[in-house]
Order: C-alpha cells, then sequence, then structure tokens
C-alpha cells in the first residue's frame, strides 16, 4: 500500500514546481512580469472589480499553460532525449496553446484598458 501524504506537501511540491519553473523558464518570468504590470495599470485606473476579476482570471490561465508547457517540454525530453516527430508535435502544441491563451489575454487586456486610457488622456 502507497503510504499517503499530508496535504500540506502537496502544497509544497506544487511551490517547488513554481519556483523551478520561474528559475528556469524565461517566458514563465516574463508572463509574470507583465501580470504585475498589468495589475498595477488596474490600481492606477481604478478599474472595476468585475474588469479586475477577469484580468486575474486571464493571467492565471496564461500562467498556468505556461507551467503545464514546461511539465509537457519535461516529459518529453525525458522520454525521448533526441529528436522526435511526436515530441515536437506535443512541444509545438503546448506552447501554441500558451500563445492562443496569451493573444486572447491581450484582446481582453485592450478591450478593459480602452477607455480608462482614452479618458486618461483626455481623447
Amino acid at each position: 500500500m502507497k503510504p499517503t501524504r499530508h496535504w500540506s506537501s502537496t502544497f509544497r511540491y506544487a511551490l517547488e514546481g513554481i519556483v523551478s519553473s520561474l528559475r528556469t523558464q524565461r517566458n514563465l518570468r516574463v508572463h509574470c512580469v507583465v501580470a504585475v504590470l498589468v495589475m498595477v495599470a488596474s490600481i492606477v485606473l481604478s478599474l472595476p472589480v468585475r474588469d479586475v476579476a477577469l484580468l486575474l482570471l486571464v493571467i492565471a490561465l496564461v500562467i498556468s499553460l505556461e507551467l503545464v508547457n514546461t511539465a509537457i517540454e519535461a516529459a518529453v525530453d525525458l522520454a525521448e532525449p533526441g529528436w522526435h516527430r511526436l515530441g515536437k508535435i506535443a512541444k509545438d502544441a503546448a506552447a501554441g496553446a500558451v500563445l492562443v491563451a496569451a493573444v486572447f489575454a491581450v484582446v481582453i487586456g485592450l478591450l478593459l484598458f480602452y477607455e480608462p486610457v482614452t479618458c486618461l488622456l483626455g481623447l
């Protein structure tokens, strides 16, 4: 029988995965920096709470997909250290998922920030 882990171990392992990914994945660091800048801008521009909630949701989606992409890349590299067509497909599809989420996050951000920015600029 497999020994049971304490629930706090689950959180610790998850945090270790996030920290490890932040240390090794440049794109994840970029997403996190942009997320902080977006949240600061949302405070400065006094976005409504529902808009901030939507921003947090799309930020979480992009960062989560970047973590999944990192996991897929590591698993593929472990399974097949050399180049393989199926490994390339898996890695490219995972990267594509991050790209789709990031593009839509930018579009959502533009829609949410358009009016407050134009008002601030007097346009």
